[in-house]
Parts: structure tokens; C-alpha cells; sequence
């Protein structure tokens, strides 16, 4: 057990301590929060592989301190160091990759191009390892009986954690925040794309009953199509929806308490960053207009909590990287958020 007698909440993080300038070893943390330096497939913007030892460096400047979840650090936030091979992969498919997109945005015809096709290869190979590593690194976790939240990297990331968690949950939903829907197959030709994270979790994982997403306001017609063909298994609230709702006298509360109602009793939140305002995330990888602010997604997720469903995982995806670490500054404070609701899902 951790000794927490000379330990101050109230003063400044320690850089010298772990995440949030927490004492905590991995062995004595009840949450591991795994960092995925990780952005093989994005499709604008980089800099997400390298968030997580930002958002690390931010997460000093985050009060402890919550009212709604007075001292659920006490039972321990750890997190991983980011691993060097992963984010020397990831960098050397990103070339391969943009190199890759490039070319085809132009209308070239990849058959005619020996290297590009050995680019797409390789690209596609890389991301199976991605998630076959996710899914070894969660499953073990897991198995030792942790909670465990994820830190990307893209969207792509989690892919591997759903399937550790599908094989303790036979039943479960995601709660999806996000400006996209992520349900484009093979995006671009890659398989397992940061545009098809969704698409293939439904395809890969019958245990993932329900998709509740929420804040989508940039789709194509494929994913349309398919929300539409999914017998509600998917069940999509478009940003321009929630707020024509809400013109029109709706309160947050009640469409926040329908969303809830179409989740399972076991409940993972996908929380890509994007999904708020890009004022508070100016920096991440595709930004869109609209959105959200945070404490309407932490309301939302309180509303989760206050319903009786239990939050079995978490993801914080595509936080940016900026000079003045505004995104990263941000991104730290949902990680803590995710953290106190996690382990205040899970009663010991």
C-alpha cells in the first residue's frame, strides 16, 4: 500500500511522481491508464502520438480536488511510460502513410505502383500489431484485476481494448463522443483506419450490443447508410440535433437521460477529443465546428453513473499537441475526470 501520511493534495505536482503528481506504483494503483503514442492513419492534422507525455507533463497542473469524487485518486492513478517501439512505429509508418495518401488523393491508381502498395501493406500490418499489443498489454491488465482507461494516440487505438473487455463483459455498450461517426470501412484502403474504429468494433465484436454516439457533425453517406441498416444497435445524436433540440426548449438533462436509456448495463466511454468545441481542443486532428463543452459531457457522464450503469473502460483520444499546451492543459483535466468516474463506478 501506498503511504499517502507525507503526501500533500493541496500543494504542487511533484514531476518526480507519476501521473498527476500522484505517488502511486503501477502494483498499488487501482486504475493503469495506458498511453498509446500511436497516429498511423490520421487524415489531417499529427501530433497525437506524442500527447500522452504531454498531457503527463499538463496533468501536474490538475487540482485534485473534485467535490463530486472527494478522494478517488486515494485509490490510486497509475500511469505507463509510452513505449519507445510503438512511437518509433508509429512515426515510421505515418511516411509510409502520408506518402500513401498523397498519392491516392490525386487519383492515382495504387496497382500501378509497386511502392505504394508495399506502403498499404505495410501500413495495414503495423496496425494489426497495434492491436494485437493493445489487446495483450489491456487483457493482462484486466486479468490482474485493474481498471484500465486508454491514452492515444488516434482513434484507432482502442480496437484492442474492446476485445479484452468483451471477453469479461458478454453484453456491453460504448458511449461514443465525437464529431465523427468512425464507421467508414477501410478508410482510404486501411483496414483498421482511425475513421473505421467504430465500423470495426461492431463487425469484430459481437459482445458490443449498443453504439450510442454522440456529438457527430461530420459523416459521409456510407456511415449514414449504415447507422441506418443497423436495427439501432447504433443509435447516432448529430450535434445539429442536440441543439435545434434545445432551441426549442429541450433541456440538456432530458436528452442526456434518452441517450442513457439506450445504453446497456455495462457501459465504456470512447471519448474522442474532438467532440468538444475546438476551442478547447484547437489543435486535434481533424477539429470541426460545434460541439461540446466539458461539464455537458461530464453531466452526461454523471447521469451514467447516477443511473445504476457501471463504467467498465475508458479511452481519451486525438488530444492534440500545442506550444502552449492549452490542449494538452485540457486533455489532462478529462483524463482526471474519467479517472475519478472509473474507479467510482467500481466500488471496492
Amino acid at each position: 500500500m501506498t503511504d499517502l501520511s507525507q503526501f500533500d493534495p493541496n500543494s504542487v505536482g511533484n514531476p518526480n511522481n507519476n501521473i498527476f503528481g500522484l505517488p502511486f506504483s503501477e502494483e498499488d494503483a487501482r486504475l493503469v491508464i495506458l498511453p498509446i503514442p500511436w497516429e498511423v492513419t490520421v487524415s489531417y492534422n499529427a501530433g497525437t502520438a506524442r500527447a500522452p507525455e504531454h498531457v503527463f507533463k499538463a496533468s501536474l497542473q490538475v487540482d485534485l480536488f473534485d467535490p463530486e469524487f472527494k478522494d478517488a485518486w486515494k485509490q490510486g492513478f497509475f500511469m505507463r511510460h509510452c513505449d519507445k517501439k510503438i512511437l518509433m512505429k508509429s512515426d515510421y509508418l505515418r511516411k509510409e502513410a502520408e506518402l500513401y495518401i498523397n498519392f491516392i488523393s490525386e487519383g492515382e491508381e495504387i496497382s500501378d505502383n509497386k511502392f505504394m502498395c508495399k506502403a498499404l501493406k505495410e501500413v495495414n500490418a503495423g496496425s494489426l500489431f497495434l492491436n494485437e499489443w493493445v489487446y495483450e498489454q489491456t487483457k493482462d491488465l484486466l486479468d490482474s484485476g485493474k481498471l484500465v482507461g486508454l491514452l492515444g494516440g488516434d482513434h484507432s487505438t482502442p480496437l484492442g481494448f474492446f476485445r479484452a473487455i468483451a471477453e469479461k463483459h458478454s453484453d456491453f455498450g460504448i458511449l461514443q463522443i465525437d464529431a465523427h461517426c468512425d464507421l467508414r470501412k477501410a478508410y482510404e484502403n486501411f483496414n483498421y483506419s482511425h475513421a473505421s474504429i467504430m465500423y470495426n468494433a461492431l463487425e469484430e465484436i459481437p459482445q458490443l450490443t449498443k453504439l450510442v454516439q454522440v456529438g457527430i457533425r461530420d459523416y459521409c453517406e456510407e456511415e449514414w447508410d449504415y447507422i441506418a441498416n443497423s436495427n439501432y444497435r447504433v443509435v447516432t445524436y448529430f450535434d445539429k440535433e442536440i441543439k435545434e433540440r434545445q432551441f426549442e426548449g429541450q433541456t440538456w438533462q432530458i436528452i442526456a437521460k434518452e441517450m442513457v436509456e439506450h445504453l446497456p448495463q455495462a457501459v465504456y466511454i470512447s471519448f474522442d477529443i474532438d467532440g468538444l468545441d475546438p476551442k478547447l481542443c484547437p489543435h486535434t486532428g481533424t477539429p470541426v465546428q460545434g460541439g461540446f463543452e466539458t461539464e455537458q459531457l461530464f453531466y452526461l457522464f454523471k447521469l451514467v453513473l447516477q443511473s445504476g450503469r457501471k463504467i467498465i473502460g475508458f479511452d481519451l483520444n486525438e488530444v492534440g499537441v500545442s506550444h502552449d499546451e492549452w490542449d494538452e492543459n485540457v486533455g489532462a483535466r478529462c483524463l482526471f475526470k474519467l479517472c475519478s468516474m472509473l474507479v467510482s463506478s467500481n466500488p471496492v
